[in-house]
């Protein structure tokens, strides 16, 4: 009996059909799926991007605001110096605040004469200095002599001659009076933590809470070519600098509270030190025509709230006799500089 052909169902004959169709669906799928990644990458970067432009823009108006009540804050001091009465800036004041439409601008007044002067300080009151700052004793000295070394005349050589020479560039010492702070970062011993300041672990306000991170200043902050020559400006005077000149710590602290409060005056200053019993200490009001002058911006947004964002600029001038061409002389300018 022949064989019976049996033939394929329907259903069957349409598998690969299903199977193509299925295949395509699936690359459908993981296409949309790649799209899709690479258009959320793309506006991450994108966001991240704007985001990054519109914090540009807010650093550069900030800074024009900060340097805008930098030059206004010098004006309306060369101004007021010959005012007795209706200063545009009180007498003695160590700081102003100024508000524009766009923002807030810090300015703070640092007569040199709150500093001391690198070139003709004494030995000891350098150590004490640099002990004040967190440097151990005998770190202190080697520097303390480094200094010494670098600006005492020595016409046949100084003492660290051969370790300046033996540097990478080598160079030697001028054996001269500095003519810039920043000479002092190619002292021996001097690091930049040093110059500039560092921070530190400070006291942390409960028993179980973190430590913060308070600043702790540097030479940069208690030395200049132009600081006192007697006297220094108990106003702007950093606690280093006391500590430097032999005010015992309880003096200190009790003069940063009185700062807190007000500027001291000449007879405050007085007063003050006869009720803290440190009669003849090398303390003064105010300084020499030189000083630098340091505003802080903080641009104000659309609900009047001050952003986060801040930018500070500096400017050290001379403010010159009135026989001079020019009243006030910009001796140094700084884009970029610190503050509180």
């Amino acid at each position: 009996m022949p064989a019976r052909r049996v033939k394929n169902p329907p259903q069957a004959a349409s598998l690969p059909h299903k199977r193509q169709r299925g295949s395509a669906l699936l690359s459908v799928l993981w296409l949309s799926a790649a799209l899709a990644a690479i258009a959320f990458s793309l506006a991450i970067t994108v966001r991240g991007e704007i985001d990054r432009t519109s914090t540009n823009v807010d650093g550069l108006r900030a800074y024009y605001l900060a340097r805008g009540g930098v030059d206004r804050a010098a004006l309306e001091l060369l101004w007021s110096i010959p005012m007795t009465d209706k200063r545009l800036i009180p007498r003695f004041s160590t700081e102003v605040l100024y508000h524009y439409a766009s923002g807030d601008v810090r300015v703070e007044f640092l007569p040199e004469a709150g500093k001391l002067n690198v070139n003709l300080e004494r030995p000891e009151v350098l150590g004490r200095l640099l002990e004040a700052l967190g440097v151990e004793p005998g770190r202190a000295g080697d520097i303390v002599l480094a200094i010494q070394d670098w600006r005492t005349p020595a016409p046949g050589g100084g003492l660290l001659d051969a370790y300046y020479s033996s540097l990478s560039p080598s160079f030697l010492p001028p054996h001269a009076s500095m003519q810039e702070i920043e000479e002092l970062l190619q002292v021996k011993g001097v690091t930049p933590d040093i110059f500039y300041g560092t921070y530190v672990p400070g006291e942390p306000a409960t028993l179980l809470g973190p430590r913060p991170l308070v600043r702790r200043p540097g030479l940069v902050d208690c030395l200049s070519v132009y600081g006192a020559r007697g006297p220094v400006d108990v106003n702007t005077a950093n606690p280093a600098v006391l500590a430097a000149i032999g005010l015992p710590a309880g003096a200190i602290e009790r003069i940063l509270e009185h700062r807190k409060l007000a500027p001291f005056s000449p007879d405050s200053l007085a007063e003050f030190m006869g009720a803290v019993g440190i009669t003849g200490a090398p303390l003064r009001v105010e300084g020499n025509s030189i000083l630098t002058i340091r505003g802080t911006a903080r641009l104000r947004g659309p609900y009047g709230r001050l952003s986060d964002l801040s930018r500070t600029v500096a400017v050290q001038v001379k403010y010159m006799p009135r026989e001079a061409d020019t009243p006030i002389h910009y001796l140094r300018w700084y884009d970029t500089a610190w503050s509180n």
